[in-house]
């Protein structure tokens, strides 16, 4: 991704930590170039995208992240960070094949 780092705080990291992954393996996981769409039903007030594949020890992972600007860097801030549920991952593996 085309980013100087990631926006952390208070904010968004217990979220993205109540589902088990820990902040580095968010930020291992959305630098390994994984597959994105635009999740037009949450963008009302912001562009987000969605982030799906496989992480480190082959867990399918979910996140939704958007790109904020803070101090003319282009960082990007995780909003939602979770396992993929049996039937996303049955999706998932569907559209890969």
């Amino acid at each position: 991704m085309d980013a100087d780092g990631f926006d952390w705080d208070v904010g968004n990291l217990a979220k993205c930590q109540k589902h088990g992954l820990s902040i580095a393996e968010i930020e291992r996981f959305l630098l390994s170039d994984p597959r994105t769409a635009p999740d037009f039903k949450h963008s009302d007030r912001e562009d987000r995208i969605m982030a799906v594949g496989r992480d480190s020890r082959g867990r399918a992972v979910f996140i939704v992240f958007t790109f904020r600007i803070r101090n003319g860097r282009r960082l990007i801030r995780p909003l939602s960070a979770r396992y993929m549920h049996q039937s996303e991952i049955e999706g998932y593996e569907a559209e890969e094949s």
